[in-house]
């Protein structure tokens, strides 16, 4: 793929989709796509993984002819074990080779199901439910993790079960640390199989199932929804998976050599799809840093000796992500190798994105995608003009439109250039509908497009940009929160009449949760006191509010549903306010709807000179809301 044609503009997407996907030599399943890999590369790296996350730490590493063979021996323990096309093996795991060998080797023998760890227990036993899953992978009990502990509180929930296979880090550690632990630990609990010695039984030259895997059949299935609320199973075929990695592969231009380091978690389609199989169908190496990824603070503290030791050439975060790294000293450290890096799953600040590329060299991509998608739909190119704030040209393969909408949520018609509207995709990265039925009902416009339930615009030159949600979801730094939770938490208060959740700006996590509360008639109570209530009633600690705002009247549309874009523009307005304040206390900020940006911060004040503009950009550059300024004097 790094002799593909450089996309600069939209004429070179039009130009590559001249030869239609269906006329390219695709592979028909992701099992086929990493097999031609290892022909083509068998002694190249495919797959390292440091643990600890130091830079002096010595990999384990698998070249491509040895990633297929985990991944086939995988495959074939899955097929003894029962698995076949159309049931599901779940995995609940940290990212570890193990993780990858599941994913692929899942995908080959049935349907493999991703589960985010840091659910609590009920979600976790709804997915595997929902998914109808027969084999769990997790992890074996291991110092500083509880995901067997969640496990082995939910066994007796899922009789559907056949099989629990335990990934045991001991294993990972060199002697004499690897004996000690699993001496203090002791043998694996009863009925719970060791997932390396299961599948180091089995063969890894061949499939021992006769399963001839058709493009359409259903390879994965990933959560959507967020940490809370009642989270969506979005199947993908393997059709929709290769051809994400190759639509992929035009951007991130990915070739034999180039190091792809994946942070970000192994259950969200970026770590599986970005940092994973488009660097397996371009021949490039996937480095695993550590298995919490960028949670981890030793590897966000060594985080550019990493770049430099294993000469990493690409990473993919969120905007929380790259302000951490800019306060991680890289002064002296060779960052050659690193050509770009990918931002996507909230709006990246532009000031943000100038200070990182200023002090990194790199060209840093804003992107866009979501899990209905497989992964990306938009980045900016690479060989062409980027455009701060824009979410950059549709990716090939993948259409994209802005589609007016009526109150209801029907199709009107086609929005004209740079008129706001519903954000829709179609094409053959795109799913075919929630595994639940009962999901379904309205994600559909005008025939196949599927409306992504975020706003935007179109311009002259095809550039996305994003103006605001339709959907009430907050995402608190790459993460989906559902507001559903926090407002029935609130409105088990007996003083509460309304409740909305909303999100507010914040320079770090890009929004954090508020909720603006309507009293019932007569009732008082403290802002405080409502806070420690939804505390005490909210169960994912990332959804508990930040503030609770008393107001007198929550506003409502005409069919009275609660007009939440009024709430958000008046988050905004008090965050600005508040940063502003101690800089100058005349300073007024009004925020309203612009036809280009969707929302717009306006600062009035009197005598706005340079030095006051330069303190007021101090303020306001950590934030995605973009601002203008009126001087009133």
């Amino acid at each position: 793929m790094s002799a593909a044609p450089i996309i600069r503009s939209l004429a070179d997407i039009e130009l590559i989709e001249q030869t239609p996907l269906s006329e390219r030599d695709l592979p028909a399943s992701t099992y086929e796509l990493i097999r031609r890999s290892a022909i083509a590369h068998p002694q190249a790296p495919a797959l390292s993984f440091i643990l600890q996350g130091r830079a002096d730490e010595q990999p384990y590493r698998l070249t491509y002819s040895e990633l297929l063979g985990k991944i086939t021996q995988t495959a074939n323990a899955f097929h003894r074990l029962g698995l076949g096309a159309g049931k599901a093996v779940s995995f609940l795991l940290p990212n570890l080779p193990q993780t990858h060998f599941t994913i692929w080797g899942g995908e080959t023998a049935g349907i493999v199901n991703a589960i985010n760890p840091l659910l609590e227990p009920e979600h976790i036993a709804e997915l595997i439910h929902a998914a109808d899953s027969e084999i769990l992978v997790t992890l074996a009990p291991f110092p500083g993790t509880d995901l067997w502990a969640k496990v082995e509180a939910l066994r007796g929930h899922l009789p559907e079960l056949k099989a629990v296979l335990c990934v045991d880090m001991a294993n990972l550690l060199p002697e004499p640390q690897r004996s000690a632990v699993k001496a203090q630990r002791g043998p694996l609990p009863a009925g719970v199989l060791d997932f390396d010695e299961l599948i180091a039984s089995c063969p890894a030259d061949h499939l021992e199932s006769p399963r001839q895997i058709q493009p359409d059949d259903i390879a994965s299935y990933f959560h959507t929804g967020g940490t809370t609320g009642t989270p969506k199973l979005a199947p993908h075929s393997h059709r929709n998976e290769v051809a994400m990695a190759y639509s992929m592969a035009f951007v991130t231009r990915f070739g034999p050599g180039d190091v792809a380091l994946c942070g970000l978690p192994l259950f969200h389609v970026n770590g599986v799809i970005v940092t994973g199989l488009t660097a397996f169908i371009s021949g490039a190496e996937v480095l695993l840093a550590t298995p919490q990824g960028y949670r981890n603070p030793a590897l966000m503290q060594d985080f550019w000796s990493i770049i430099e030791r294993h000469k990493v050439s690409f990473f993919s975060g969120v905007p929380t992500i790259y302000a951490g790294l800019l306060q991680v000293p890289s002064a002296g450290r060779d960052l050659s190798s690193l050509r770009y890096a990918l931002c996507g799953a909230a709006p990246m600040p532009v000031e943000l994105i100038r200070q990182f590329e200023a002090k990194t060299g790199l060209t840093l991509l804003e992107g866009y995608g979501l899990t209905e998608g497989t992964c990306g739909s938009c980045a900016n190119p690479i060989g062409g003009e980027r455009r701060p704030g824009s979410i950059g040209l549709r990716m090939p393969y993948c259409e994209v439109a802005i589609k007016v909408l009526d109150e209801q949520g029907n199709y009107l018609r086609d929005a004209a250039q740079n008129e706001i509207g519903n954000l829709c995709i179609r094409g053959a990265t795109v799913f075919k509908g929630y595994l639940q039925a009962s999901k379904n009902a309205g994600i559909w416009v005008d025939g196949d497009w599927f409306n992504t339930g975020d706003l935007g615009r179109l311009d002259a030159d095809g550039y996305v940009w994003l103006t605001g949600r339709s959907k009430d979801l907050i995402i608190r730094g790459g993460h989906n929160i559902d507001p559903q939770m926090i407002e029935e938490a609130l409105h088990k208060h007996p003083a509460v009449a309304l409740a909305a959740a909303v999100g507010k700006p914040d320079a770090k996590a890009g929004e954090l949760p508020v909720v603006y509360i309507q009293l019932k008639p007569g009732q008082t109570v403290s802002e405080t006191e409502l806070l420690e209530h939804a505390a005490a009633n909210i169960p994912e600690r990332a959804a508990v509010p930040k503030d609770v705002w008393i107001i007198d009247t929550i506003p409502l549309t005409p069919v009275g549903k609660t007009f939440k874009p009024a709430l958000r523009f008046d988050a905004i307005r008090r965050v600005y306010q508040a940063a502003l304040a101690d800089l100058d206390g005349s300073l007024r900020v009004e925020v309203l709807s612009d036809e280009r940006l969707g929302q717009l911060a306006h600062i009035h004040g009197a005598g706005l000179d340079a030095a006051r503009q330069a303190a007021i950009a101090g303020r306001l550059s950590g934030f995605a809301v973009r601002y203008q300024l009126h001087d009133e004097a």
